[in-house]
């Protein structure tokens, strides 16, 4: 565009020169009619020169002796001579023109005229001059030319550089979908395998994007073997945890079998002996307990199936409130259910544990007389279960973590009644191993325990 505007720029102004030129050559060449004497090499035209070919064939010629003006016309666009009116006259006299040529405007019929004059004595004035419309069509075209190859141009090498760029590019993209498709791998849990990698043809170590590419496929090497190291460590874990949990069942069993052999002894036995048997015994019940949730939880995390059937949930919850209206008289128990009754997909033994633990939950960590009521309702293809209780609430310190393992909220009073700190933590294994979610919302005076689980419909 800048070559083209230059070159336009450069024929106009030589245009112009040459236009120039040939008003002065056409003015020294005119006859000084007031005079009878004519200058060497000057042309005598006679009174119809106007029409004649030749330098005057097409221009303008205006020759004055005082006021008087003795020869008047131009020639206008359309190639007709005319002779110049009053108005056009005197703009052309009040232009203050000299030998050196300067551009008038003498209207819309006539166009740009290049003029200038020369003063002989006794103040004859000869004015002459050159139409400008043959230059402006051709600086018009060269323009139009010159605009039409420079958008030509711009688009080629838009053109050019979108596919220079997108070539370029394109390993890079290769590079970000490999990144992407990682980043949407599950890799929080399970046997991890990134397979993922950059192609080898993209990371050449001699261009940038290569260099990202080879640099990305170390860092996926590093972390496939950081989640393998993980997982087998998790594996072996699961593995002993499992097998220790099934380990003991029989000792603890053995344990309490023992215990309450001794306390049907018949032989008198000291006070001090009976309270170390009921302790043996309320102990071995809690091992129990321990042991039998983490070889739950240690069977969850290794991804074994669960029972799938239809569970009435409604009758679930009625006999979970109604065992804890006996286990726990000092709290107000609640029933919030629909008239037609709830059902999930899943196991029925399980399923009864989760709502147990929600309700035993709220019992444990929430003072006497704290009213704790069991919502249920079908929501689309979800059933909707919520444990709401107007207790002091849950420790916003505690909340993130209430769904960890061994999290307690008292210490103190936990150890006392029992809690092994995962009954929450089942709730939540259970619930994801159905495909369904559990969330609270505490604050106090309210805590909202929300379990959703999918009906299979």
């Amino acid at each position: 565009m800048a070559t083209g505007a230059a070159t336009v720029l450069t024929l106009s102004r030589s245009l112009n020169d040459e236009l120039d030129r040939r008003v002065v050559q056409t003015l020294a060449m005119l006859p000084d009619r007031s005079r009878d004497t004519r200058r060497p090499g000057s042309v005598d035209w006679g009174e119809d020169d106007a029409g004649r070919p030749g330098p005057f064939g097409d221009g303008l010629l205006v020759q004055a002796a005082g006021p008087i003006v003795t020869r008047n016309f131009v020639t206008t666009l359309d190639r007709r001579q005319v002779t110049l009116t009053g108005d056009q006259l005197a703009h052309i006299m009040a232009a203050g023109l000299s030998e050196r040529p300067i551009s008038l405007d003498l209207g819309d019929q006539i166009g740009h005229y290049r003029v200038a004059a020369r003063t002989a004595e006794f103040g004859r004035l000869t004015i002459s001059g050159l139409p400008e419309h043959q230059t402006e069509q051709t600086v018009a075209r060269l323009s139009l030319l010159s605009t039409i190859f420079g958008l030509l141009g711009l688009a080629l090498m838009g053109i050019s550089s979108w596919w220079l760029v997108g070539a370029n590019l394109r390993p890079l993209r290769r590079v970000a979908d490999t990144a992407t498709r990682v980043s949407h791998l599950p890799l929080s849990q399970g046997d991890v395998t990134v397979a993922e990698r950059v192609p080898i043809s993209n990371t050449d170590s001699r261009t940038e994007v290569g260099q990202v590419g080879a640099a990305l496929n170390q860092l996926l090497d590093h972390v496939d073997a950081s989640l393998q190291a993980r997982h087998r460590s998790e594996t072996q874990l699961r593995q002993f945890v499992a097998d220790a949990s099934h380990e003991l069942r029989t000792p603890l069993a053995s344990i309490r079998g023992y215990a309450e052999l001794s306390r049907r002894e018949q032989a008198p036995v000291p006070p001090s002996i009976t309270h170390a048997l009921g302790r043996i015994d309320a102990e071995s019940l809690r091992m129990t307990a321990l042991v039998e949730d983490l070889l739950l939880l240690a069977r969850l995390d290794a991804g074994r199936p669960l029972a799938s059937q239809p569970v009435d949930l409604t009758m679930l919850t009625i006999d979970a409130v109604a065992d804890m209206r006996v286990t726990g008289p000092e709290h107000r128990w609640r029933l919030d259910l629909p008239e037609e009754a709830v059902e999930a997909v899943g196991d029925t033994q399980r399923l009864t544990q989760v709502v147990v633990n929600l309700l035993h939950n709220a019992r444990v960590h929430t003072p006497p007389g704290t009213t704790v009521t069991a919502r249920l309702r079908a929501q689309g293809p979800h059933a909707v279960l919520e444990v709401e209780d107007d207790g002091p609430g849950i420790d916003p310190e505690l909340l993130p973590r209430v769904f960890s393992r061994f999290t307690r909220g008292d210490e103190a009073r936990n150890r006392a009644q029992g809690s092994t700190g995962l009954g929450l933590s089942i709730v939540d294994a259970v619930v994801a191993a159905h495909g369904g979610t559990v969330r609270v919302a505490s604050r106090p005076g309210q805590t909202v325990f929300t379990l959703r689980l999918p009906t299979g419909h």
